[in-house]
């Protein structure tokens, strides 16, 4: 997509601080400097989101995190990962390019990467019912 700042950092048209990169993903360097280690990886093809992503490009993409979380684990020091995910843009996704941030994580690191919720509005089995795929 030509103005997507993630398909220009895949196609190397822009720099970026790349970890991992393999013929259909692409992991760097989130430069938000906000957590030591903050990786994003990103399918090479464009898709918007996990939903219109097809199956193929996201067991690439599913793969190449694996591969980038087990590195992190096995050869950096931490012992564990935070996977984060915004789908849409109700769910604050902010890069209209599908993409995974690992977020590399080590006891005691007082990183708090699970959101709080105000909780359920709606009665579970009522939820239940709208959601369950027949």
């Amino acid at each position: 997509m030509k103005d997507c700042i993630f398909c220009k950092i895949a196609d190397h048209s822009i720099p970026s601080m790349t970890v991992y990169e393999d013929e259909y993903t692409i992991a760097f360097m989130d430069t938000a400097k906000d957590v030591d280690g903050h990786i994003l990886v990103i399918p090479k093809t464009h898709a918007h989101n996990i939903l219109d992503c097809d199956n193929y490009t996201l067991s690439q993409l599913i793969s190449a995190v694996k591969k980038v979380s087990c590195h992190l684990v096995e050869n950096c020091g931490f012992e564990g990962v935070n996977l984060l995910n915004a789908s849409g843009e109700s769910a604050g996704q902010s890069v209209q390019h599908f993409h995974i941030h690992v977020i590399p994580r080590k006891s005691g690191d007082r990183i708090n990467a699970w959101p709080h919720f105000d909780g359920a509005k709606e009665d579970i089995e009522d939820v239940f019912k709208k959601i369950i795929i027949k």
